[in-house]
């Protein structure tokens, strides 16, 4: 049984944040867990699926971050508790159910997770979420490590039965990846059925209604603010004596901490674990007792703006440092050294060198690449092949979005998860040049068939090609409506992706096999005579989950025929196979990486790939 479930309370697991959060809905006795992958987010998910029918409750992964917030919504307003996981841009997503639902609250406890990516690590931006809690009226967890993820789960549930509220629990890409041990408490079981009794002037938001709802909101943030007042998650480190005060929240206080011991300073730190609403109280208490005051917080100014704010307005001399000050950047996230380097600034003291302080230093950058047998590599080869350059790329959020890079340089506009069917439409309406958008299954899926719908109905042209792996692999492998099997939930109705794609009126629609270079060619240059929306289904499914034959290969592996090859380098300048390596105009396969797709066999104009006998 899996350790998340199965370890005894009071007992100590190395686990990853994402993976203490499942732990902490499974003890604050969710019912329904739902989400859309997304990283950071991912494991949340993956956690809640492998122990949901060991742990009795109901979990899905939704076809998109909006309907997984609206199934956790009608769960909720039953009077069970429900969770609701997703990536930082999942919530704009999410936003249209999320904003109104503050208005009405919830029966049950309701707990929205969203894990932000500063730096952009895997992400279109590093938006950042704290802004959510203020525009719409949520209370605010932000956990700091592992142990505080599962501690804060518990409590947000908590905090929102209470008040009647949804929560929010925001981490960010280095509290949901950081492992560490966390000490468990009691799994509590919780009911299976709810109960929905009808209140339509609570739950049917039509104007008199909202109108009066606003005003509950206010009022529950009033309660809200005085249970962050009390919340063991605020609460200062250090013994309250010194003149240096620190105002932070999530994993700027780690870095904080850190900063503070390797600068050699006295400063005491107040963080701030449920920081919205803020508490105004204990933030005035401390900065009465403290000058200067510096605040640290990775992205926006939100903690720093309220202080400041707040300072003026009850007429405190402490001075507020931060960001607007220049001490500390307001993009990317930070780190020990970006921290102390501003403490440093802030308080006239010398930083030593990041090596001498057992500060971390910048280490190679290792791009990423499109894998060994993956068959986007041979979809984005064909399309190159039959147009060159000579083609405008609407691409999307998925595996594929990395055939921006050489040697394909097959993407020219992305914005957002399903973004390339509606830009594909604009673009073409305004450009000479074909348009070709790319999506994936789980994308098209999440957000595609709207904007397909749309470019039928509006007379567009342009080639949609969907890049169907059978999977969404970018976040690992999670089922979506289109795939044959979901091993966690057999009684899953797959979707078929032609059906789909028909019922939004193409009437020109084809599907291939993408490791068929030649087939591939011909259909794309056919679909771009098509005086309409052409759509072409790519279909092979990902590499790395394919069936393989008893040496590890989908089909049969390859060599370099050293005596065929003519050292053109078409194999690794016009092909990307991390597999295939350059050295001194000598190419070789990777016997241990090479996933026996046979595309370059097809690549090579001289016949130089052989199988390996």
């Amino acid at each position: 049984m899996d350790k998340v479930l199965s370890a005894e309370s009071g007992s100590r697991i190395l686990l990853l944040g994402n993976e203490a959060i499942a732990r902490g809905a499974l003890e604050a006795g969710v019912s329904v867990a739902t989400t859309y992958p997304g990283t950071p987010a991912s494991e949340i998910g993956d956690t809640l699926a492998r122990v949901a029918k060991d742990a009795g409750i109901y979990f899905e992964y939704s076809v998109n971050e909006k309907v997984a917030t609206e199934i956790a919504i009608g769960a909720a307003t039953s009077d069970v508790r429900a969770l609701v996981c997703m990536k930082h841009v999942g919530v704009n997503v999410a936003a249209d159910a999320l904003m109104t639902f503050a208005y009405t609250g919830t029966r049950g406890g309701f707990v929205l997770v969203t894990a932000d990516d500063p730096s952009c690590h895997s992400s279109q931006n590093e938006q950042d979420n704290r802004y959510y809690a203020l525009f719409g009226g949520f209370p605010l967890f932000e956990p700091s490590s592992p142990q505080e993820c599962l501690d804060m789960t518990k409590q947000a549930f908590e905090v929102s039965e209470k008040l009647e509220m949804p929560v929010i629990v925001r981490t960010t890409t280095r509290i949901a990846h950081v492992r560490a041990p966390v000490t468990v408490g009691d799994i509590r079981k919780g009911p299976a059925k709810g109960e929905f009794i009808k209140d339509p002037g609570r739950f049917v938001t039509v104007p008199a209604v909202a109108r009066e709802r606003h005003l509950v909101l206010l009022e529950k943030l009033r309660e809200a603010e005085h249970d962050a007042e009390q919340s063991e998650f605020n609460f200062v480190v250090g013994g309250g004596r010194n003149s240096i005060g620190i105002i932070t929240s999530s994993i700027a206080a780690a870095y904080a901490e850190d900063a503070v011991r390797y600068l050699e300073i006295s400063a005491d730190i107040l963080k701030l674990g449920f920081s919205y609403p803020l508490p105004r109280k204990k933030v005035l208490e401390f900065v009465g007792q403290h000058d200067p005051i510096v605040i640290v917080e990775e992205l926006e100014p939100i903690l720093e703006n309220s202080i400041r704010s707040l300072v003026q307005h009850r007429g405190l001399g402490a001075k507020v440092l931060g960001k607007a000050d220049g001490l500390f950047p307001q993009a990317h996230e930070f780190n020990e050294t970006i921290v102390a380097e501003g403490l440093s600034k802030a308080l006239s003291v010398e930083v030593q060198s990041p090596e001498k302080c057992g500060l971390p230093v910048d280490l190679p950058v290792r791009p990423p690449v499109l894998c060994a047998g993956c068959p986007h590599s041979a979809t984005y080869f064909a399309v190159s092949k039959a147009v060159g350059k000579k083609a405008l790329f609407a691409t999307d959020i998925g595996c594929y979005t990395l055939g921006v890079a050489p040697p394909y340089s097959a993407a020219d506009l992305l914005v957002c998860m399903g973004s390339s069917v509606g830009t594909a439409g604009g673009l073409a309406k305004v450009n000479d040049l074909p348009v070709i958008a790319f999506i994936g299954d789980s994308t098209f899926f999440h957000a595609g068939v709207p904007s397909l719908i749309n470019a039928v109905h509006q007379g567009h042209r342009f080639l949609l090609m969907i890049l169907d792996n059978r999977t969404t692999a970018m976040t690992g492998h999670q089922p979506h409506p289109g795939s044959r099997t979901d091993p966690r939930n057999p009684d899953a109705t797959p979707i078929s992706l032609e059906e789909v794609v028909k019922g939004c009126g193409v009437m020109w629609l084809r599907t291939i096999d993408p490791y068929d270079i030649s087939a591939t060619i011909d259909l794309v240059n056919e679909a771009l005579t098509y005086d309409g929306v052409s759509v072409i289904i790519a279909r092979r499914e990902c590499a790395l989950i394919a069936k393989r034959d008893e040496k590890g290969a989908i089909i049969r592996k390859h060599h370099v025929d050293q005596e065929a090859c003519k050292k053109c380098r078409t194999c690794v300048t016009k092909f990307q196979c991390p597999a295939i390596s350059s050295i001194d105009k000598v190419q070789t396969i990777d016997m241990d990486l090479c996933a026996g797709c046979g595309v370059c066999a097809q690549v090579c104009p001289y016949g130089a790939m052989k199988e390996v006998e």
